[in-house]
C-alpha cells in the first residue's frame, strides 16, 4: 500500500487526520429505537434550549459515543476502508494552467460586506466547507479552513489544496460568528483557529456542537457556545438586530485522534435573522432529518449545502451526499436559493474533480428546477443571494 493512497484515506474517511484508525469499538446505531438517550450537559454554555417538538430526532448518547439514530447510517469497517484504499481514485486533477480556467480563484471585494445587505445574504465562498455570508446585521464564518493541507500536520502528510483560499484571515472583514459543523481536519483546521482568534480575539463567538468546547478553549478561544440538536442560542448582532443560532441534525461522525471515534457530536447549522434565514449544511449523508429541518425552520433565503466527495457510493454515502442528494436537501429544507460547497479544493475521494458541479446542473434539469435556485460560485467571488423573490418570511 502507497504513502500516497494511506493518506488519501486519512483525510477522505476520517477529515484527514494523519492516524488512521477505525475502533472495533465504534458506536453502533441502535435503528429500531428512537428514544432519548441522555446527553452530556453543556458546561458553561450560555444556550437556552428549546424542548424539541414531538417528531424531532434528538441525539443519542450512549457508552461514552454519540449515535446516528437514522437507518440510513451504517458503520464503517475495516475491510471496506482497505477496499477503498486499493480503489483507483478518477480524480484527475489538472495542472495550474487549467485549474485557473475551470475553478478560477478571485480576489475578493471585501467593500461588500461593509454594510450588511437589505435585502439577501452577501455570500463569499472561500473553498470547501468554509463560506463566509452577511446578513441581517451578522458576519458568518462556516468551518474555517485557510491551511494548506487538512491534516495534524503542514509537513507532507495529509491532503494538500489544489486551489489556493481567495484570501488569508488577516483579509477578512470584521466576522462576528463562527460555526463549526464537527471535528474532523478538513472542516476544524487548528491554525485557521489561531489566526481567527489572534485577529478577532473575544469578539468572536464560536458555536459548536456538543463536545467541542474544550478543544475550543483550549486553543485560546473565549467566547464558546455548545449546543445539542435543536438547541438554539440568541446572538445580539451590533447594531442591535438580535439572531439565533441553532444546532440542527446532520447524518456523519467524528473523530480527530485514533481513540475518540464518536465521542463529540456533528451537525448543521441554521442561522435565523428577522428578515433572512441561513441554513449550512457541513458534511453529511442523506437521512430524513432534512425534513424536520425544513418543518421546523424553513424557508430558508440561503443555504450552503455541500456537493462532492461522495465516491465511492458504496463507501461514502452514509456519510457524504452526492449533488442528488444534496437536491434533494434543498427541497427539504425548503431553501429558496442555495449554494454549492465541500467540493473543488481538496481530492478527498474518486469522483473527477468537476463531476459535482456538472452533476448538480444534470439533476436540477432532472426535476425541473430553475437553475438559479441552486448554483455553485468561485473561490474568493462576493455576490449577495437570496435577494428580491427569494426574500425570506417572518
Amino acid at each position: 500500500m502507497s504513502i500516497m493512497n494511506i493518506v488519501r484515506v486519512s483525510a477522505a474517511v476520517a477529515g484527514s487526520y494523519l492516524f488512521l484508525k477505525i475502533s472495533s469499538k465504534m458506536a453502533s446505531a441502535d435503528n429500531s429505537s428512537s428514544e432519548r438517550v441522555d446527553t452530556p450537559t453543556s458546561e458553561g454554555a450560555m444556550a437556552t434550549a428549546d424542548t424539541p417538538e414531538d417528531g424531532l430526532t434528538r441525539s443519542v448518547f450512549r457508552n461514552g459515543c454519540y449515535e446516528n439514530p437514522w437507518p440510513t447510517w451504517k458503520d464503517i469497517h475495516i475491510s471496506n476502508v482497505l477496499k477503498f484504499v486499493l480503489e483507483k481514485s478518477n480524480s484527475n486533477v489538472p495542472k495550474k494552467e487549467v485549474l485557473d480556467k475551470e475553478l478560477p480563484v478571485l480576489k475578493p471585494d471585501f467593500s461588500k460586506f461593509d454594510k450588511s445587505p437589505d435585502t439577501g445574504v452577501c455570500t463569499m465562498w472561500v473553498g470547501h466547507a468554509t463560506v463566509l455570508v452577511q446578513f441581517d446585521g451578522v458576519t458568518v464564518l462556516t468551518d474555517p479552513i485557510f491551511s494548506n493541507r487538512c491534516s495534524p500536520t503542514q509537513w507532507f502528510f495529509g491532503n494538500k489544496r489544489y486551489r489556493k483560499p481567495p484570501c488569508t484571515v488577516e483579509d477578512l472583514p470584521k466576522v462576528d460568528a463562527v460555526v463549526i459543523s464537527h471535528n474532523h481536519y478538513d472542516h476544524l483546521d487548528y491554525n485557521s483557529v489561531v489566526a481567527l482568534n489572534k485577529k478577532f480575539g473575544d469578539s468572536l463567538c464560536w458555536y459548536v456542537p456538543l463536545g467541542l468546547k474544550q478543544w475550543m478553549v483550549s486553543t485560546g478561544c473565549k467566547n464558546v457556545q455548545e449546543l445539542d440538536w435543536w438547541q438554539e442560542v440568541e446572538h445580539h448582532a451590533a447594531d442591535g438586530e438580535t439572531v439565533k443560532f441553532v444546532c440542527t441534525p446532520c447524518q456523519h461522525w467524528s473523530k480527530r485522534t485514533p481513540t475518540d471515534d464518536f465521542k463529540t457530536l456533528w451537525g448543521s447549522w441554521s442561522v435565523i435573522g428577522p428578515r433572512h434565514r441561513f441554513f449550512f449544511g457541513g458534511d453529511t449523508g442523506y437521512c430524513e432529518v432534512f425534513k424536520q429541518i425544513g418543518h421546523k425552520y424553513g424557508p430558508f433565503s440561503l443555504a450552503a449545502i455541500p456537493i462532492g466527495a461522495y465516491e465511492p457510493r458504496w463507501f461514502m454515502h452514509p456519510q457524504h451526499v452526492n449533488p442528488k442528494e444534496s437536491v434533494q436537501i434543498h427541497e427539504d429544507i425548503q431553501s429558496r436559493m442555495s449554494v454549492g460547497i465541500h467540493w473543488g479544493t481538496f481530492t478527498l475521494t474518486n469522483e473527477p474533480y468537476l463531476e459535482p458541479r456538472e452533476k448538480l446542473k444534470e439533476e436540477l434539469k432532472e426535476k425541473s428546477l430553475d437553475p438559479a435556485e441552486f448554483i455553485t460560485l468561485r473561490h474568493g467571488e462576493v455576490t449577495v443571494l437570496g435577494k428580491d423573490e427569494y426574500l425570506s418570511v417572518d
